[in-house]
């Protein structure tokens, strides 16, 4: 084996042991602490309003990266990721939090089609597999609801977590929508899809995820739909010491986690406009 590759494996090697060490008893966490929830919170409620003000703006409704070829990058469907965390005060009393944001362009959707595959939460662990494994809408009132599902996180080890959340969706018009879900509680499973499944209480988790609230925003233009999607998270500080080793891993999670779930709405989106797009530049040939 070369060296160089040697010391990948040799790396990845360590990672796998640390991660799995913090899974032993004596390495539990349990509950964040209040003063990191309510930095969570007071964070959350500071990008909630700058969301709001975009949404009132038909002018400002999405925030495209920083750069003059971001709108042609989008057209050739591509993805931009974007990492929002602030450089300072992204450590908080034993907690991480962590900011991400993504947009995609999608050829020939329409609002109304991202806004139907939004609501359809049935169809989740459809369009969302192998991450979404279960979904279902609690209670629903007009354009509230509440909602629960069962998530996979399978990077290096695999995490299984019963989550719920407050879902909110709106629209300034038909070519422009948006909504917010923010989880109430999230809840890591043992030894899921056997007889021996249960829900480990606050004393007993890891603290893979405590929080996570994501921001969904669209708009209609340009013959078709760019999507943006932003998600808060918190999450267990890395342990003194390891940071060398688990900071990578811990910041790729949240990342790929988002670049996942937008992947796969822009594809479920796709699959449902690339025939009314087709159909559409025919007719506009044969005019």
């Amino acid at each position: 084996m070369p060296k160089r590759r040697f010391s990948h494996f040799r790396r990845f090697s360590l990672v796998c042991g640390l991660l799995i060490s913090l899974m032993v008893p004596g390495r539990i966490v349990g509950e964040p602490t209040p003063a990191a929830v309510s930095s969570f919170n007071s964070y959350v409620s500071a990008v909630e309003a700058i969301l709001g003000q975009q949404h009132r703006s038909q002018d400002d409704f999405l925030k495209l990266a920083a750069s003059p070829q971001s709108e042609q990058r989008l057209r050739r469907e591509e993805l931009i990721i974007e990492q929002l965390t602030p450089a300072t005060g992204a450590d908080l009393s034993g907690a991480l939090l962590h900011h991400w944001r993504g947009t995609a362009f999608v050829p020939g959707a329409k609002a109304a089609d991202f806004e139907r595959l939004l609501r359809d939460f049935n169809a989740y662990p459809q369009h969302f597999s192998p991450q979404v494994l279960q979904a279902r809408v609690l209670t629903r009132n007009n354009d509230d609801l509440q909602a629960l599902m069962r998530v996979r996180q399978k990077h290096v080890i695999t995490v299984v977590m019963d989550t719920s959340y407050d879902v909110t969706f709106g629209r300034s018009d038909a070519q422009h929508g948006y909504s917010a879900s923010r989880s109430t509680r999230i809840s890591e499973i043992e030894s899921p899809g056997t007889d021996r499944e249960r829900a480990l209480n606050s004393s007993e988790e890891h603290g893979f995820l405590w929080r996570l609230n994501t921001y969904w925003s669209y708009e209609e233009r340009d013959g078709g739909l760019y999507v943006q999607i932003e998600s808060i998270s918190l999450s267990r500080s890395i342990p003194n010491g390891l940071g060398w080793a688990l900071r990578p891993y811990v910041k790729s999670v949240p990342r790929e986690s988002l670049e996942f779930t937008l992947r796969s709405a822009r594809d479920a989106i796709q699959k449902e406009a690339s025939p009314r797009h087709s159909m559409e530049r025919a007719t506009e040939r044969t005019r």
